[in-house]
């Protein structure tokens, strides 16, 4: 029989920058490979569509991962398996620098996406130690981690990316992104408490499928699950082909799509931090969940519909000082609306989950929700690349923002779910 968790007590201050320290290096270390991969891979001879195997193999390592990192801190804790993910995290980053060749490079990266399926623990732990009511907000902190890590991320890794050096330009990013998350194991050690009992040793374990029998016989998990697919896959999709479409579109190179990425990435930050919190709260996680879905559809549509001529690139002076404005540069602008529409996504998603589920379920349920996450960016990049080339350059985003409108939808129905499941529960009044 399960140990009954503790009840949500404060959480300490030490332990939650702890937290957003693993989303966070989890995210900086995605996000510094990703400008550098392609030179990277080209240091060991790679194809491009080798390059792009490097890409989806991370994505494929957390699919597996997180359902399995859930169910294990459900019996065994949260601490011991956040200090496992990290350590692998160091340990995939480190053979990654020296990995001899691209296939070696392709297991390596599915290795360290084994070791980066932990959000799903993370979240197990703030539920676990948040009330209700709250979590919606704590959830928006664990989620501006991941926009922070995806401003840090890029940046860093072309500030250190060093070319002239040769091989070793191209390792040293990777060498700090292992040394982050050995000083994140370390945080670990030190300031984390363990947050729920552990199982007993006796009990009978779950088979790996039965967590998503679990979550298919719950109304709003279910749904919950189907809104990630959708939304990620969109998002994945959009994100793969953003480049060659601005190339195509604007002339831009690299530093202008990072830019653009890292505007994404301040935006869903500040708000997830401010503001996700506070209209749950307000509004109901399913409705801001819903006006999330629709906002970044909008944002993809407006994309493509923006004509070029509009936009041109021009200068303003500012006395001695010519600022240039880049061609299409209310792009930026347009991605930072999107920006928004996704923020509200995960930390919603996650109380929506975690509200409706039981204590000793909630990191099953959460690591289903990351494995849905992880397969659409498997998936999303593809039909992308297929769509890109055999139908045309906008289509991958105009399906993407098709897709919004059904998971906004299913988003209401969960929220109707939810509802009906409070009012069945709820007890009948005195006569």
């Amino acid at each position: 029989m399960t140990s009954p968790a503790a009840p949500p007590a404060p959480l300490p201050a030490s332990a939650l920058a702890v937290l957003f320290l693993t989303v966070f290096i989890n995210l900086v270390g995605f996000g510094l490979v990703v400008p550098l991969l392609p030179f990277f891979a080209q240091s060991l001879d790679a194809d491009p569509w080798q390059v792009t195997l490097v890409f989806s193999a991370y994505s494929l390592g957390q699919f597996f991962a997180e359902p399995f990192w859930g169910r294990l801190s459900d019996r065994i804790g949260r601490k011991p398996v956040l200090l496992m993910t990290l350590i692998a995290n160091a340990v995939g980053y480190l053979a990654l620098a020296f990995a001899p060749n691209i296939w070696a490079a392709i297991a390596i990266r599915a290795f360290t996406g084994l070791g980066a399926g932990n959000i799903s623990t993370v979240q197990g732990y703030v539920a676990d130690v948040t009330p209700p009511e709250q979590r919606a907000g704590r959830m928006g902190l664990i989620g501006a981690a991941f926009g922070m890590g995806f401003i840090v991320g890029p940046g860093l890794g072309g500030l250190l990316t060093q070319p002239q050096l040769g091989r070793l330009g191209f390792q040293l990013p990777i060498f700090t992104a292992s040394a982050l998350a050995a000083l994140a194991a370390l945080g670990v050690i030190l300031f984390l408490r363990e947050s729920r009992a552990k199982a007993d040793p006796a009990a009978p374990r779950p088979a790996f499928l039965s967590g998503l029998r679990d979550a298919r016989s719950n109304p709003v998990v279910a749904r919950v699950l189907v809104v990630t697919l959708l939304y990620m896959g969109a998002f994945a999709a959009m994100e793969s082909v953003f480049g060659l479409w601005a190339e195509s579109r604007y002339a831009w190179t690299a530093r202008e799509v990072g830019l653009s990425f890292m505007i994404v990435g301040i935006v869903s930050s500040l708000n997830q931090a401010i503001f996700t919190g506070r209209l749950a709260r307000r509004f109901g996680e399913s409705r801001v969940l819903a006006a999330g879905m629709l906002l970044f559809g909008a944002a993809l549509v407006i994309q493509v519909v923006a004509p070029v001529a509009w936009f041109p690139a021009t200068q303003i002076s500012l006395g001695v000082l010519t600022v240039p404005i880049l061609q299409g540069w209310i792009i930026p602008v347009v991605m930072a609306l999107g920006a928004c529409g996704m923020s509200l996504a995960m930390p919603n998603i996650s109380a929506l989950i975690s509200r409706a589920t039981p204590p000793d379920r909630q990191g099953a349920m959460l690591g289903l929700n990351m494995a849905s996450g992880s397969i659409a960016r498997v998936i999303g990049p593809i039909l992308a690349g297929a769509l890109f080339s055999g139908v045309g350059h906008d289509w991958p985003f105009l399906v993407g923002a098709l897709l919004t409108v059904p998971a906004a939808i299913m988003a209401i129905n969960a929220g109707r779910a939810m509802r009906r499941e409070a009012r069945a529960e709820a007890p009948a009044p005195a006569v």
